[in-house]
């Protein structure tokens, strides 16, 4: 029953994001300041869900005697490495909320910022587009996640589901507040760059913080501390970079699109994978990506377009060969290949047109 509802989720969030969502008007605020930036509330977001972590720390120790076996029965393996907080856990509340309750009503604000900020990263007319379609992608997101809760079942279900609705409901609510960024498109490689810089901090988050993994913090931290110098890197490379001559403006077109298109069907088609749904996601996912390329791709340059998805595909296959672990680990690392050797590929191409006679 469960994969019948996230395959019709992944069907109609589909056909929205192709068909609707580029027909929004993009608006939204420009400028104000730290506390309009989506990255503050996205590091809001993971303080609290790392809070909420240390919270249950003390709430296994102290009323569990340090063991989470009562709530780890229910669920797969790979959650629950527990940390040794020290006697920090003595002096913390006991809350019994801490157990799957908080993270049900941070994790929608979590992946919804951070799709933002890559978005603002792009441009201000990519993310307007993007928070125009927040309550199609809230909704899209608040069903998948539903169905994932509803899929572990368990004694925490019904109420997290609840959580989940009211997050839906929410956390839309103020986003327009969030500022855009420049108006762009910039260039792709500093671009994919910062976006995979980021999902390295998210793959960490993700694997501390919603999976309960407190232990596994520390040996995230060296790839925390590249993620977040290539990151920065990154940035101040996409600041002085000249705006995209043809060819890479052409796939910095086609990337926003996508980045709009993808919006709605984001975490259904990722998670059609889990659900034994991977055949479908695979079919929407090269659709949304036709879809972002008919939009964006100068016809004229179909040839450099071939050696660009050539570049592109070699790149993605070995980012999948090279990373191991989570799934979202190896789709991260096939899609930032993908987008820095097309991007790569493209900017030689635009060099060598300007350098010929």
């Amino acid at each position: 029953m469960g994969e019948l509802v996230l395959a019709a989720v992944i069907i109609v969030s589909c056909a929205v994001g192709v068909l609707w969502v580029p027909r929004l008007r993009s608006g939204s605020r420009r400028g104000g300041g730290v506390l309009r930036h989506p990255g503050t509330w996205l590091g809001v977001v993971v303080a609290a869900m790392f809070v909420n972590q240390a919270l249950f720390t003390a709430f296994v120790d102290q009323v569990w005697n340090g063991d989470p076996s009562p709530v780890a029965v229910y669920l797969p393996a790979g959650w629950f490495d527990m940390a040794d907080l020290g006697p920090v856990v003595d002096v913390l509340p006991a809350w019994p909320w801490t157990v799957l309750h908080v993270q049900a009503a941070l994790e929608l604000p979590f992946v919804m910022t951070a799709y933002l900020l890559v978005c603002r990263w792009f441009s201000a007319d990519v993310f307007g587009r993007v928070v125009a379609a927040r309550w199609l992608i809230s909704a899209s997101f608040t069903a998948t996640f539903c169905l994932i809760e509803w899929d572990l079942h368990n004694p925490y279900t019904v109420v997290d589901i609840i959580i989940r609705v009211v997050a839906g409901v929410v956390t839309p609510m103020f986003l327009p507040a969030l500022s855009a960024g420049r108006a762009g498109p910039p260039a792709v490689v500093p671009f994919a760059v910062s976006a995979a810089a980021l999902g390295c901090v998210v793959l960490a988050v993700y694997d501390v913080a919603t999976l309960y993994n407190l232990g596994h913090a520390i040996s995230w931290l060296p790839l925390i501390a590249i993620a977040v110098i290539a990151l920065l890197g990154a940035r101040l490379w996409a600041r002085r970079e000249l705006p995209p001559r043809p060819v890479s403006a052409s796939a910095a077109r086609s990337l926003g699109w996508f980045l709009v298109v993808f919006a709605v069907p984001a975490l259904a088609v990722r998670y059609g994978v889990n659900f034994g749904l991977a055949p479908l996601s695979m079919v929407f996912g090269v659709v949304l990506v036709g879809v972002a390329l008919w939009r964006g791709w100068n016809r004229q340059l179909l040839p450099q377009f071939a050696v660009a998805a050539i570049a592109g595909m070699v790149g993605a296959a070995v980012g999948a060969v090279v990373v191991r672990g989570h799934p979202e680990a190896v789709l991260l690392a096939a899609a930032a290949g993908f987008v820095v050797l097309a991007g790569g590929a493209c900017a030689v191409l635009d060099r060598r047109a300007a350098v010929r006679p």
